[in-house]
């Protein structure tokens, strides 16, 4: 009798275990994605309105950008959406919004800037990481990133057009020098605009990271429409 209650017990305890798994799972699968996607969507709704009711982007404390030939802005504010990214490769609907910092709480919001890199548009390295997987897996195509790939980006006033220089670039999390001005193993020969792309690896861990290097290929202000690499 007894030995039989025990395997009882037992069962019971595996069970519900185990369904206590499945309920983790799901929320990291599922809820986890539908509270990033409504965050994002708010981000963009936010940035959105912030231009429609000034002429210059909300987040940089109202002066021009570098990309203008003008004097550069102060950093972005910590949280705040400045920015909204689309990447054509990964789908006609993928866009999302690019909020200052790389802290746990912003990069569930979005993509995150690294704030000890420039601003958009600026000479040096604009660089943003972003989740692979949980969140809405923002960056979960990120290996199909090719050389010649459209990286557009918006801050309400002009559009940035950069182009992915070589395939993903793996590396170790330590590898701190990925988002210096002029990454080392980028390929880049000297000062330039640059965007860096990074992201977990691999796909449901977080022991490497995923790098791909971008240049500035060209701008367009806002008012003459969107870049012919988003029509295409």
């Amino acid at each position: 009798m007894t030995v039989r209650l025990i395997v009882r017990t037992f069962s019971e305890v595996c069970i519900t275990a185990g369904t206590l798994i499945v309920l983790f799972v799901a929320y990291v699968l599922f809820w986890t994605g539908v509270k990033a996607d409504s965050a994002m969507d708010g981000e963009i709704g936010r940035l959105r309105e912030g231009w429609e009711q000034a002429p210059v982007p909300i987040g940089t404390n109202d002066r021009p950008s570098q990309a203008a030939g003008l004097p550069a802005p102060p950093p972005y504010r910590e949280g705040r959406p400045f920015a909204v990214m689309y990447i054509p490769r990964f789908g006609e609907q993928w866009h999302k919004p690019v909020l200052e910092g790389t802290g746990t709480g912003t990069l569930k919001k979005g993509l995150g800037h690294y704030a000890r890199t420039t601003w958009l548009g600026g000479t040096g390295n604009f660089s943003v990481a972003g989740h692979r997987r949980t969140h809405g897996d923002p960056f979960k195509d990120f290996p199909k990133l090719r050389p010649g790939d459209a990286v557009v980006l918006t801050d309400g006033t002009t559009w940035f057009t950069y182009r992915i220089s070589r395939k993903p670039y793996r590396t170790l999390p330590s590898d701190v020098g990925v988002v210096d001005p002029v990454p080392e193993k980028s390929g880049f020969n000297g000062p330039g605009r640059y965007l860096t792309l990074t992201t977990c690896e691999p796909e449901w861990g977080h022991s490497h990271r995923l790098i791909a290097w971008a240049h500035l290929d060209a701008t367009r202000p806002v008012a003459e429409g969107e870049p012919e690499a988003l029509r295409s």
